[in-house]
């Protein structure tokens, strides 16, 4: 079945802390049916310094977030379910409230 979401893709979060923020998906991670956003769902962690990181110390990042929780956003900004449509010989997302292609 084709993703409703994917990487790079503007959604709005429809539930939680975060209702109502938008942001880019950085990561989709279809076994987990989750998704991480850019600038949503922060949480802090703290790091043992590490080759890569010898400072260590707290870092905030991006904590994933259910697909269902999500929508993607249409041309207005708003929260859209996703449809398919047969264009030409592509498959292609449609957005339900304006039509357009996403």
């Amino acid at each position: 079945m084709a993703a409703k979401i994917k990487k790079g893709d503007r959604v709005v979060v429809l539930t939680g802390k975060d209702k109502g923020r938008t942001g880019s998906v950085l990561k989709v991670l279809p076994t987990e049916n989750r998704v991480l956003v850019q600038g949503v769902n922060m949480v802090q962690r703290h790091t043992r310094p590490s080759q890569a990181d010898p400072q260590g110390g707290i870092k905030n990042k991006e904590a994933s977030l259910h697909l269902s929780n999500v929508a993607i956003a249409d041309a207005n900004g708003k929260a859209t379910r996703v449809g398919f449509k047969i264009d030409g010989d592509k498959k292609v997302r449609i957005a339900k409230t304006t039509g357009d292609v996403i």
